[in-house]
């Protein structure tokens, strides 16, 4: 089925009202967005065929086989390795074995853990190995963050040790400390992995918050027992460990404190650091592997001499999960809106911005991203190993997902109001007559700046967005748009039934991308570059790349 830009008759009266006065007849440029190419590219993309999409697997290599044939159809320029458009990437698996050995001592005595029903390994591989029984040390959050004077390793020498903290942050009312009801990146295990190895810890255990522990615990340790996969060339990590609630206190014995103790010092808000009694080594086993996985990429060329130097990345992942534990026998996480659907999208994007008689200013390089699933890692090799120059791209702006349950309202501009961005998003919405939303606070962990592609390339200095639609739609009220988001999140996302037996509702698909293309349009025919504002915390890594000519 084929839906114009102006929709069809029936939709004429609400269109109108939706999207009067969009344009002046010198800024149309006319194009029909086909969803039935969409359509197409979605059944296959998110058939079972394809298994899921798995990075390195036989479905991720036909995915990315079919995207470049596409691209070639299209009439994209290559723009990959060896006049290709496929930007090979080394990456190394690696999945724990069940005999691997993780042991809690005190004293004269030692209990050994099971893999995935107590504990689960968060990095996996040879470097984790630790036979020696190393000091465990409850650091609290495992934070040190000197903007709001806060440091949970104060006075404490952790070097040689294995640290063991908790999920999240020092909850707060106060916007100016740690964000108020917002996560900061401080929240992130990551960021805390990086902390105690930065303080010269041996490894990291990290106590979950969990609602359900029982049931929470199952689920999570299905996905980590999954295969650990990382940029071949990585910077080996430690031990990182994540304990069952269920086993904390065999951590804490003897230290004068036991979990409970410990979850109402975190209410109180009153949480202390203090070294442990116990010890732990670990001694693992793994099955690992060597392959390579592909990056898609292809290229229009810009139409104006002195700005076709300069490009706009749209980026789009096309892996997904793979094959997993069945659910209901089904053992298929096909990955239909994340990121298919985005996949698809990106697909008829190039192709009618490829058949305009007039192209674009700026050039334009179509990114399709492998590894998203596994830690953004397509889009962490590619700022690594840029096929532009980084200086010399304006913006990225990412797609992961496409609004499919109603015609929406209202947008968010996830990362928008670190640059320029902002600005044509703004303009863009008004001429759209489309309200502008923050990220709803229940929300905020899943849609944030920082769970998707367009962090690599904010911090490789690159000014980028993603944009979504708000629960704000015009046939559905608000709660019934919350409860949509909620059920997708709570029954649906990361399993085998995110696949095509789902409701799309094309006209909103078409909506998501008519607004995408005129924001690309404006990114790529402004004169002047996008900058991040001032109080940005990439902005330095942009003056670097320019500085370099990188």
């Amino acid at each position: 089925m084929t839906y114009s830009r102006t929709i069809s008759l029936q939709f004429f009266f609400f269109v109108l009202f939706l999207f009067k006065s969009i344009e002046t007849p010198a800024q149309i440029i006319n194009y029909k967005i086909n969803t039935a190419n969409i359509e197409k590219h979605l059944q296959y993309l998110g058939s079972n065929e394809l298994e899921g999409r798995g990075t390195g697997a036989t479905g991720g290599n036909l995915a990315a086989k079919y995207l470049a044939q596409e691209f070639a159809k299209i009439g994209l320029k290559p723009a990959g390795d060896n006049d290709t458009y496929f930007q090979n990437i080394p990456m190394h698996g690696s999945r724990p074995n069940p005999d691997s050995e993780l042991t809690v001592y005190l004293n004269n005595k030692q209990q050994t853990l099971e893999l995935g029903n107590e504990y689960i390994l968060l990095k996996s591989g040879d470097q984790t190995y630790t036979p020696s029984p190393k000091e465990l040390v409850f650091v609290s959050y495992g934070i040190i963050a000197p903007e709001f004077d806060y440091n949970d390793y104060y006075d404490l020498n952790v070097e040689g040790k294995i640290v063991v903290f908790l999920e999240g942050e020092p909850e707060s009312t106060d916007s100016d400390y740690f964000a108020g009801n917002k996560n900061t990146i401080y929240s992130y295990v990551e960021s805390k992995q990086r902390i105690a190895l930065s303080r010269g810890a041996a490894g990291s255990i990290l106590i979950p918050s969990l609602k359900n522990s029982y049931k929470e615990w199952e689920s999570i340790s299905e996905n980590f027992l999954a295969e650990n996969i990382t940029l071949a060339y990585s910077v080996s990590g430690n031990l990182s460990i994540l304990i069952s609630p269920e086993k904390v206190d065999l951590l804490l014995q003897d230290s004068g404190y036991d979990f409970d103790a410990i979850k109402t010092m975190q209410r109180e808000n009153t949480l202390k650091s203090f070294p442990l009694k116990t010890k732990l080594s670990f001694k693992g086993s793994f099955t690992s592997r060597d392959f390579i996985a592909s990056n898609v990429a292809g290229i229009i060329e810009g139409s104006d001499e002195d700005l076709k130097d300069t490009y706009l990345i749209i980026s789009a992942h096309y892996d997904h999960l793979g094959i997993g534990k069945p659910i209901k026998a089904d053992s298929i996480y096909n990955g239909v809106m994340d990121n298919a659907i985005g996949t698809a999208a990106l697909l008829e994007i190039a192709s009618l911005i490829n058949s305009m008689e007039l192209k674009p200013k700026r050039s334009i390089l179509f990114l399709l991203t492998t590894g998203e699933e596994k830690g953004l890692l397509g889009s962490q090799y590619y700022t690594n190993r840029p096929l532009v120059p980084l200086y010399k791209t304006v913006a990225n702006l990412n797609v992961d997902g496409i609004a499919v349950f109603d015609i929406f309202k209202s947008i968010i501009g996830v990362g928008s109001e670190l640059s320029d961005l902002q600005n044509l998003l703004q303009e863009t919405a008004a001429e759209k007559n489309l309200g502008i939303s923050e990220i709803p606070d229940i929300f905020i962990s899943s849609e944030s700046f920082e769970r998707s592609d367009q962090i690599s390339f904010a911090a490789a200095g690159i000014p980028a967005m993603i944009i979504v639609e708000a629960p704000d739609y015009v046939n559905l009220n608000k709660e019934e748009g919350f409860q949509k988001f909620i059920k997708f999140s709570e029954n649906i996302y990361h399993t085998p039934f995110d696949d095509l037996t789902q409701n799309i509702n094309y006209y909103a698909v078409e909506q998501h991308v008519d607004l995408l293309i005129d924001i690309i349009l404006k990114i790529c025919n402004r004169d002047e570059p996008i900058e991040w504002k001032k109080n940005s915390p990439f902005i330095n890594a942009r003056l670097r790349s320019i500085a370099e000519k990188r």
